[in-house]
């Protein structure tokens, strides 16, 4: 069984057991958060697509850690004129596990 989700403006493919890094949400280390705008579900029998929302559907995933990315420079320059700008950007994110699929 799997289920694509929306969370932070990106669409994940996600099983039962799945570590995934998400944008950072509002929740401590070790909570369980439930991700209710389920797109669509797979299962045996086939799959469920919502419009745009699936009707009940939810994902529960634990808070396992929050952090944030490795830093990405962004280094600008004006050629022959002595203009240099460096700025360096750190993502936040939350690790999730996913502990269960319910339609």
């Amino acid at each position: 069984m799997y289920a694509i989700i929306k969370t932070g403006g990106k669409q994940y493919q996600v099983s039962e057991g799945d570590v995934i890094n998400v944008e950072k949400l509002n929740a401590e280390v070790g909570e369980t958060v439930a991700i209710s705008e389920v797109l669509a579900v797979g299962t045996e029998d086939g799959v469920t697509v919502g419009k745009p929302f699936v009707e009940g559907a939810c994902v529960n995933a634990e808070v396992l850690e929050q952090g944030k990315a490795p830093k990405v420079v962004i280094f600008k320059y004006k050629a022959k004129k002595d203009s240099r700008k460096k700025q360096g950007h750190r993502q936040p994110y939350t690790q999730l596990r996913i502990s269960s699929i319910t339609q």
